[in-house]
């Protein structure tokens, strides 16, 4: 676990605060209850560095706002930061991180009945391109 030890405490939150983030987000569009909690599952059987940072028991993710636009204006540049953040730890961190997030989002917007609603899959949309932005 020494890896985890080279991200600062504000990398972390940081990194904790998107992984995390992105699942709320689904969540504040619309993706069902049980799908969110299989996200959230998803995120905490990662591995590696960024399996060590989601797993740690912390207090530092803050995701405040009143509503969709306000928690998307927190956790989209997020994103876009722990993918910089991780890449400077190597670029299979930050492609770890990705693919965290997006087995995360593909385990939050199945409902087992049908397709995800319009508004789960365009914030989808949106979560991937904020990883990507890098």
């Amino acid at each position: 676990m020494p890896a985890v030890s080279t991200l600062s405490d504000r990398d972390k939150s940081i990194v904790r605060t998107a992984a995390y983030g992105a699942v709320s987000l689904l969540a504040a569009a619309g993706a069902p209850h049980k799908g969110i909690s299989h996200g959230s599952i998803a995120l905490t059987s990662a591995t590696g560095l960024v399996g060590h940072v989601l797993a740690a028991k912390s207090r530092d993710i803050r995701l405040p706002g009143k509503n969709t636009a306000e928690l998307a204006d927190q956790v989209l540049p997020a994103l876009t930061a722990a993918m910089s953040v991780l890449a400077e730890q190597g670029p299979g961190e930050a492609e770890n991180f990705r693919a965290t997030v997006l087995v995360a989002l593909e385990a939050a917007t199945r409902t087992g009945k049908g397709q995800p609603a319009p508004a789960v899959v365009a914030m989808a949309h949106k979560i991937t391109a904020a990883l990507d932005a890098v």
